[in-house]
């Protein structure tokens, strides 16, 4: 069996492993999109460094566009295999990829216009809002704990990892003429407290492990001191200070997780009397899918659904969908605050609340999630005292607030804590993906000095034969 790296390697962003067996299956463990890779983002993703059709089966470990993003292009250049995931997962898939490529093509509309005043040819999208639809009839859904038979030779089965709505383990039984192997791909690791689901449950014993690091050198406070610092920082802008709160928030999980916990506040009656904004219909389709899929949550949600059977709304609570309504927040005087996409601050609505608010001083900016190191999030909470927008800069002079303990990544011992479920010395080697070299070399040293051996961090494009 042959691995192959060959996307969020020494980075985390564009995930993409290739297992190949010795009987010439191949399968690819998630088929990320490249984000905030600034100009180099167009050719990373283009440049896939294999044949799509020649791709027998996507697994895929979670929704995330980095994870999933480039499987519309995959079924643009020809791939017709399956892609395999969990119920929430594909749900999900049918949402966030079709708005991914409506983006696509907006991105490319606009800068189209800036080629064609240069002079320059126009160019397509990378995949288009059909695209996206049309590759979901190559879905196929699988529940957790479930062994499903690809061939006679490889089972796969997922289990619970805990980070976003459906995400798993992808746990692979591969028959080789040289006997079984098993590999675990754990995806992302979420966190044992989290405010909606489950933990993370642990996985079979595995030969090989390819694991995440995004937090590996970072420790998170305890979610439960969150929503005591997203009340300090509401009422510090909207009631102090009489501005708007803009948080940038992913539209899947994160957002939900911030309603949540407003909606506990307002429950308790701590919130203020302001209006709060969710600007993003992304936001408001995942919130629904969130609602057909109680089984995923923890049991402190699902005994409070039996009181508040609507944990993502409240009164004051408004869901933006339209254009024009998202355009008519930045005429708004009063304090408010406003949830909108996307997290790393660097494409969807939330572009035109910042351009709007960052430079006055009554407001706020609240990062509730990880920045990549080249997005605007990152320029803006590294303190850069400008910031280009849509093409125009603007003085940051707005508050800028961080809460790290909404992530749905585990910190370092989190992680480590996780992999505990394994027996160690049956585990030959682990390769660290998903996360910058420096956070790498960190929980490579932790990993190490708790028990693991041969841990490695594969380069992008390297190879392994197993």
């Amino acid at each position: 069996m042959i691995i192959k790296f060959l996307g969020a390697a020494r980075e985390v962003t564009g995930s993409k492993h290739l297992i190949i067996t010795q009987k010439d299956k191949k399968i690819l463990l998630d088929c990320g999109l490249y984000q905030g890779k600034g100009l180099e983002t167009d050719s990373l993703n283009r440049d896939l460094g294999f044949e799509p059709r020649e791709i027998d089966h996507v697994i895929l470990g979670h929704a995330h566009i980095d994870r999933s993003g480039l499987i519309p292009y995959l079924y643009k250049l020809g791939f017709r295999g399956s892609v395999i995931c969990t119920q929430a997962t594909l749900d999900l898939c049918s949402i966030m990829l079709a708005d991914s490529g409506a983006i696509h093509e907006l991105d490319t509309k606009q800068f189209n216009k800036k080629r064609a005043r240069q002079g320059l040819p126009p160019v397509s999208p990378i995949y288009t809002r059909r695209d996206a639809e049309n590759c979901m009839q190559l879905f196929i859904s699988v529940a957790y704990d479930r062994k499903f038979y690809i061939d006679e030779n490889v089972k796969v089965k997922f289990t619970n990892s805990g980070h976003m709505l459906g995400s798993s383990v992808v746990n692979l039984e591969i028959n080789e003429t040289d006997g079984l192997k098993k590999l675990a791909y754990t995806g992302d690791i979420g966190r044992k407290q989290n405010m909606i689901l489950r933990e993370p449950e642990p996985f079979p014993q595995a030969d090989y492990i390819i694991t995440e690091a995004t937090y590996g050198n970072r420790l998170h406070k305890a979610k439960k001191d969150a929503s005591k610092e997203l009340l300090h920082v509401i009422k510090h802008t909207c009631v102090e200070k009489k501005g708007k709160l803009i948080i940038p928030s992913f539209s899947v999980g994160r957002t939900q997780e911030i309603v949540y916990t407003l909606n506990q506040l307002f429950n308790e009656g701590k919130l203020p009397r302001i209006d709060i904004f969710v600007d993003s219909p992304l936001s408001f389709n995942a919130t629904e899918i969130f609602r057909i899929h109680p089984y995923c949550f923890n049991d402190e949600m699902q005994h409070g659904l039996r009181d508040d059977p609507d944990p993502f709304g409240f009164h004051r609570l408004h869901y933006v969908r339209s254009a024009k309504d998202s355009k008519a927040l930045n005429d708004r005087k009063e304090p408010c605050v406003i949830i909108s996409a996307s997290g790393m601050m660097e494409a969807g609505r939330v572009k035109h609340h910042l351009a709007n608010s960052i430079s006055n001083p009554k407001n706020s900016i609240l990062a509730v999630g990880y920045c990549a190191p080249r997005t605007l999030g990152a320029k803006i909470l590294r303190g850069d005292k400008e910031v280009s927008i849509h093409g125009f800069v603007y003085p940051v002079l707005a508050e800028i607030f961080r809460i790290d303990s909404y992530s749905g990544h585990g910190d370092y011992q989190e992680m480590a804590e996780y992999l505990n479920c394994q027996i160690k010395d049956k585990v030959k080697n682990t390769f660290l993906v998903h996360g910058e070299l420096v956070a790498q070399e960190a929980y490579k040293t932790y990993l190490e000095e708790n028990g693991f051996s041969n841990v490695e961090i594969p380069e992008k494009g390297t190879w392994v034969q197993v």
